[in-house]
């Protein structure tokens, strides 16, 4: 149970990290951007962020109670560079307002998923599965990144 509760945490403390980076622009930057008639109301990202790394948190523990040695560490150091990828976008699009670099760096963290799916699926294929929401909200988001910076620019 240690394990499940240091991979969930790990997961929750990243959005929150996020979290942080993104409370002041919420209210004084991201409002007056032109975006995209299609943009999710804001009051949706929360809720699907939280769920999403309770499945990332999941997908973790499967491959760390599934596996040992260097095919275990190789996959979890490729989950851990998403997962700072994933926190660092936060970072760069609202922290920062950059919403031209937030794109690049998305694409990164997009790669870096599909990476960890692979990884995580010679492990245990349960383990990529539950990541394919993710990727699915990432490739959204990946759109609407893009779409803002060019809206904006």
């Amino acid at each position: 149970m240690k394990s499940l509760i240091v991979s969930l945490g790990s997961c929750l403390l990243v959005g929150i990290s996020g979290s942080l980076a993104t409370a002041s622009s919420i209210r004084d930057w991201y409002p007056f951007i032109e975006k995209p008639t299609w943009t999710p109301p804001d009051a949706l990202f929360g809720p699907v962020w939280t769920v999403l790394y309770i499945m990332m948190g999941v997908s973790a523990w499967l491959v760390w109670r599934a596996s040992t040695g260097t095919t275990r560490r190789t996959a979890l150091l490729i989950f851990a560079l998403q997962l700072g990828l994933n926190s660092l976008w936060s970072f760069i699009f609202f922290g920062f307002q950059q919403p031209g670099w937030a794109a690049l760096e998305i694409v990164a963290l997009w790669g870096a998923i599909v990476a960890t799916m692979i990884s995580f699926r010679r492990i245990r294929p349960m383990a990529a599965w539950l990541l394919l929401p993710y990727l699915l909200w990432v490739s959204f988001a990946t759109a609407l990144n893009i779409s803002i910076w060019v809206l904006n620019r």
